[in-house]
């Protein structure tokens, strides 16, 4: 059998458009029998490394995609990078712990949730980004829909699920009971990687009830890395510069407006 004929038998999609440029660069860096296999099957395995990696991005519906070198920490610098570090080593998703991040809008915690999320896509598992509003109108129409055993089994397929912007509305005590059920069921078994902009103290107010609030911090916490942000809102500093510019230009034009003034000659 020839050789196009056993790269499509054996399906390596990736190879096969690629194989003659395999040969040439075998040929050139003079590669024996057993390298040249490990560089087709290389380039074989990248292929489909790349398109998981692209098909599991998709799936995991995130904003953007954001990467831990993108992240600013010398404008953030109470997040401790070790930590970080440590965290897109991955080992809390291999335990099935979770990550909180706490702190007031624009500090990066969606930032750094989405680049553990990419971290995670990359080394092969499932991740999920949902806003927490988005998450709840989902649990209640498939309550609804008399469907919530089957929504809360699928929310427990990804490794990795991202719960974005926890605190910005508050949840009637029905929907805090679904969150609880959810947390339930992926508890000790994958990962929960929450952003809120309150602090533990204040959950009581999100979920409407303490007690509640203190079931859902109990299951979260157990296992977990807790990371507070405090510092300046990257949007506002953007916003910021703008209005510095702005101020700068219009004292330019003035200065110039009074140095035009002072050029003019004396009208009698």
């Amino acid at each position: 059998m020839q050789l196009d004929g056993l790269i499509e038998k054996l399906k390596m999609d990736h190879l096969a458009p690629q194989i003659e440029g395999v040969c040439e660069q075998a040929a050139k860096k003079d590669l024996n029998y057993k390298e040249f296999l490990t560089l087709a099957l290389d380039t074989e395995w990248r292929g489909r490394h790349l398109k998981g990696v692209e098909s599991r991005l998709v799936q995991a519906r995130l904003p953007w995609v954001k990467t831990i070198d993108e992240f600013d920490f010398a404008f953030q610098p109470s997040i401790d990078r070790k930590v970080v570090r440590e965290l897109s080593g991955l080992a809390f998703c291999e335990r099935a712990e979770n990550v909180i991040m706490l702190g007031p809008p624009g500090v990066g915690k969606t930032h750094l949730a989405v680049a553990l999320g990419v971290k995670a896509v990359e080394a092969g598992h499932r991740v999920l980004f949902l806003t927490l509003e988005s998450l709840i109108m989902r649990l209640s129409r498939a309550r609804s829909e008399n469907r919530l055993d089957r929504q809360l089994q699928q929310l427990v397929y990804p490794k990795v699920l991202i719960l974005d912007e926890m605190g910005y509305l508050p949840m009637s005590r029905e929907d805090a009971s679904l969150f609880f059920r959810l947390l339930s069921r992926r508890y000790e078994k994958a990962s929960i990687i929450i952003t809120s902009n309150k602090s533990f103290t204040d959950w009581g107010e999100i979920f409407g009830d303490q007690v509640m609030a203190t079931a859902i911090l109990d299951r979260l916490l157990h296992h977990s890395t807790v990371i507070s942000i405090k510092g300046d809102s990257y949007r506002l500093r953007e916003k910021k510069k703008a209005g510095m510019l702005e101020k700068q230009r219009t004292r330019k034009e003035e200065a110039n407006e009074e140095d035009e003034e002072k050029k003019e000659p004396l009208k009698t």
